[in-house]
């Protein structure tokens, strides 16, 4: 097994980096991470269904996939990320316990009360501080799970935060429960790089591992290259969401925008717009000119720019347009 401390923080190297060792190393492997704040959801999400939009975009927050499923999470420095990449066969996959026990054994030598529980969770004392979930890739199992150390709770709360949209879809929901930090369970704080050391120290013993593996200038290049061709792209993150039907309804000043529209690989596939506003031009040519645009509040707005929004709907923005459409 190689051992691995990844201190880039940036999300969408991070997720390349867990598919390239997965795919491109053959050594089992073991590698602690975090992200600067960023939102990762699970690979079977509906990415616009599990975040809360509006924050997203004031304070600059990533929306990355991951490759496994499981729920949204939001991460952020005070959040350390663990994986374990192991070679086995597929009778192996779903055993939790088996690659959270070792965490749990490190976190009771603080004298914590950490326990396994449902399906995939950590507790200390019956709140969360670990979700974990998993991805199959030819014989080799790749599971990650977070660990709350310090992590700023009101940021975690405010980020999946979900705007009153209705979303009707098959996507993967995620499901809130009561989270806590592991240093509101200790005596006293641990420092995030002391607790780093302390689980990597702790796995190696355990493993019976040596040195540290670092990234060579090759694996470097070829993380970025995945980084750019699909983390980082809005065709992983939000086109690869699940088919999904939007309804959502605004009152402005000109009148109240309701509309109804179907998404297919991140694509407008249909959508209508109804209201008791008021307008000179048909609002069907709207329509007809969001068909078959990216469900991306840059491309339809820059559809939309192309137009005079006025004569279609008085007294209305564009921004109160996109507000309806996201």
């Amino acid at each position: 097994m190689i051992y691995i401390y990844n201190k880039i923080t940036d999300p969408y190297f991070n997720l390349a980096a867990e598919e390239y060792v997965l795919k491109q190393f053959s050594d089992e492997c073991f590698m602690l991470w975090r992200n600067r704040p960023s939102i990762i959801i699970g690979k079977n999400q509906n990415a616009l269904a599990e975040i809360n939009l509006d924050y997203v975009k004031e304070y600059n927050i990533p929306v990355v996939r991951r490759l496994s499923g499981g729920g949204a999470v939001f991460h952020d420095l005070g959040n350390v990320n663990f994986t374990f990449i192991v070679n086995d066969d597929l009778n192996g996959f779903n055993d939790f316990r088996r690659f959270t026990q070792p965490i749990i054994d490190v976190l009771r030598k603080l004298s914590l009360n950490a326990e396994f529980s449902g399906r995939n969770d950590i507790t200390i004392d019956g709140k969360k501080i670990s979700g974990n979930a998993q991805y199959y890739y030819k014989n080799r199992i790749l599971h990650h799970g977070t660990l709350l150390v310090s992590s700023n709770m009101a940021d975690l709360s405010a980020a999946l935060k979900v705007r009153p949209i209705k979303f009707e879809d098959k996507g993967v929901k995620s499901v809130s429960k009561r989270v806590t930090n592991i240093n509101e369970h200790l005596e006293k704080p641990i420092d995030i790089e002391e607790f780093i050391n302390l689980i990597m120290d702790d796995i190696r013993l355990t493993t019976g591992g040596s040195g540290l593996y670092e990234f060579t200038d090759e694996d470097i290049r070829n993380i970025e290259k995945l980084k750019n061709e699909k983390y980082s792209t809005w065709e992983w993150n939000f086109g690869m969401s699940p088919d999904y039907n939007l309804k959502n309804e605004k009152k402005f000043s000109g009148g109240t925008v309701e509309v109804d529209l179907n998404v297919s690989d991140g694509i407008i596939k249909d959508i209508k717009i109804y209201g008791d506003f008021f307008g000179k031009k048909d609002v069907k040519d709207v329509e007809e000119m969001l068909k078959g645009v990216k469900h991306s509040e840059n491309d339809v707005k820059d559809v939309l720019s192309s137009i005079d929004i006025g004569e279609y709907f008085s007294n209305i923005t564009l921004e109160n347009l996109l507000e309806v459409m996201f």
